[in-house]
């Protein structure tokens, strides 16, 4: 089967979205830091805020590692299953640019080994 462009950029779709989800976890790492600090001032459940923050960083932090590893298996036309399953994690962080990655990953199907 020939190369086509479609599974590169559907990697490189994938991993700009990795990369976002990597940012969107920075930044709820650190405003449940900054809020660790600031909320316990407040009189309304101050542990809460920052517990929250952190345990919504988790699926932020699974988003990016699969998003990033789909990526890099999609444009190396390897592990299709892998590869569809980062375009999936993908559509989360930004959802057009993850529905392009999810189309243009299962129209390359024929390309993966």
């Amino acid at each position: 089967m020939e190369k086509t462009w479609m599974s590169l950029t559907a990697g490189i779709l994938d991993i700009i979205c990795g990369s976002i989800a990597i940012l969107i976890l920075l930044v709820l790492m650190i405003v449940g830091g900054i809020s660790g600090i600031v909320m316990p001032m407040m009189p309304r459940f101050p542990e809460l805020m920052p517990a929250l923050l952190w345990w919504l960083s988790i699926p932020a932090a699974i988003i990016a590692i699969l998003a990033i590893t789909g990526g890099i298996c999609s444009l190396q036309r390897k592990n299709w299953g892998l590869a569809l399953a980062g375009s999936i994690a993908a559509f989360f962080p930004l959802w057009l640019l993850g529905i392009a990655a999810i189309v243009l990953t299962v129209l390359s199907k024929e390309e993966f080994k």
